[in-house]
């Protein structure tokens, strides 16, 4: 009699250990994220809005910027764009990938080391003047280091093929063309970054860029970087999250082919025509996230507080406002009070309303939490950040103008409410990721 061996086990043995090494490299992506996203609420709190508050009390002290360094001011932006939304993003992009083997986890270890350690040397060198002449290119030869194995670790990711043996789609939907344009933006800004650092650890005087070629890379930044990404993250998204209808692909194209010629204008030192451009592409962007119609079933609010719909419609609100700011600047600014109020509705109105949103909506899900620790935390930070920003952008042209002294004593209280709003959904989130109950302990379990 022969005996047939039993195989079946050994299988299930097999199908055993993949599904645990599959959880263990789950959880390993998590944690990894968690990291990311905590060193991001420290870059925003700590050095980012806490020096930027700083920065505030003493412009409005002196009636002006004559007095407050330059490296002041953008050791605070490189904090809140480096160190807070590249953290997010740069975690998030990273989660994104599949992690087939260990050695994509200690790429991105890798990754967080040396952005951290940039981003916190070039607040040193800005703020202290420690050694700057070496930490300025080595923190931004850090950051283009951090970027490029970022895109070389993408680049091995595939885009999946579709179904019932039909050739893979040749063109991508408009979201990804959207963050691949952020992306790029992303990567031309710390080329730029890298280049000028060198340059002026080698030649310059100062610690800061000049202020002609900085208002280019501003425009590179906010507008070429952090508006695509975010605009592509919208498209993907909001249609589910809001109830409403798919994004307009044709006008998303014309929004980000307004937004480039927008931003390689201001590169070129176009103010004008770049303005213009730019508050057409934020109008563009708006109609074809359909924002302005209602939704056609409820809103997934699940595990957040339910105002998420509005203040959603409210950041993008802001970026009309940017847009339109930056017209008038281009052709009244002459103190930089309404160039500031721009960017300002810009990074906070925008861009960090969109954070405040959808953050805690989508970071505890991707962390492994199954919701945020505190919904009227949460809106409480967001009603802040509203209350500060439109008491700034309101001020800020009529104080640095000349047009409304009273404005200078609003501007500390518009500080003081942003900053206590910042500091609210950093513990919020913060909390969320210590406290938080952990699917995969549960799948553990």
């Amino acid at each position: 009699m022969v005996t047939v061996p039993q195989i079946e086990p050994v299988f299930q043995i097999e199908v055993s250990d993949l599904t645990t090494a599959i959880i263990v490299r789950e959880h390993q992506k998590s944690l990894m994220l968690r990291a990311w996203i905590l060193s991001g609420l420290f870059f925003m709190a700590l050095p980012g809005t806490l020096l930027g508050f700083s920065n505030l009390m003493a412009i409005s002290a002196h009636h002006g910027l004559a007095f407050l360094p330059a490296a002041w001011m953008e050791g605070h932006g490189h904090a809140q764009m480096f160190g807070w939304i590249g953290s997010f993003i740069l975690g998030i992009g990273f989660y994104s990938q599949p992690a087939r083997d260990r050695s994509a986890i200690r790429i991105q270890l890798t990754c967080f080391v040396l952005w951290t350690s940039g981003v916190a040397m070039r607040w040193v060198a800005n703020i202290y003047a420690w050694h700057w002449r070496s930490l300025f290119p080595i923190s931004a030869g850090f950051e283009l280091i951090v970027v490029l194995l970022f895109l070389a670790a993408a680049s091995r990711h595939k885009l999946p093929e579709s179904t019932q043996g039909k050739p893979p789609k040749l063109r991508m939907e408009p979201w990804m063309v959207s963050v691949l344009l952020g992306t790029a933006g992303l990567t031309a800004a710390v080329v730029f970054n890298f280049v000028e650092c060198l340059n002026l650890a080698t030649h310059g005087t100062l610690l800061s860029f000049p202020h002609a070629l900085d208002q280019k890379y501003l425009v590179l930044l906010g507008w070429g970087f952090l508006v695509p990404v975010v605009w592509g993250f919208s498209a993907r998204w909001l249609p589910a999250f809001l109830a409403i209808a798919k994004p307009d692909a044709q006008l998303i194209r014309v929004a980000l082919c307004l937004d480039l010629m927008g931003v390689l204008c201001g590169v070129a030192g176009l103010s004008k025509p770049a303005t213009i451009l730019l508050a057409s592409s934020a109008v563009a962007i708006g109609l074809a996230l359909h924002l302005t119609q209602r939704p056609h079933g409820r809103p997934k609010v699940q595990g957040i507080h339910p105002s998420f719909p509005s203040f959603i419609r409210v950041a993008y609100i802001w970026l009309v406002i940017a847009g339109s700011m930056s017209i008038w600047a281009a052709f009244a600014d002459q103190h930089g009070g309404i160039w500031g109020a721009s960017r300002h509705a810009l990074t906070v109105g925008f861009a960090a309303t969109m954070v405040f949103s959808i953050g805690p909506r989508i970071l505890p899900h991707f962390g492994g939490i199954h919701s945020i620790f505190s919904k009227r935390l949460m809106f409480l930070s967001l009603l802040l950040l509203q209350l500060g920003c439109t008491l700034r952008v309101s001020s800020e042209p009529l104080a640095y103008e000349g047009l409304l002294p009273f404005a200078w004593w609003v501007l500390p209280v518009s500080g003081m409410l942003e900053l206590s709003g910042v500091l609210l959904f950093a513990a919020n989130l913060t909390l969320t990721f210590l406290l938080g109950r952990s699917a995969f302990a549960h799948a553990h379990a």
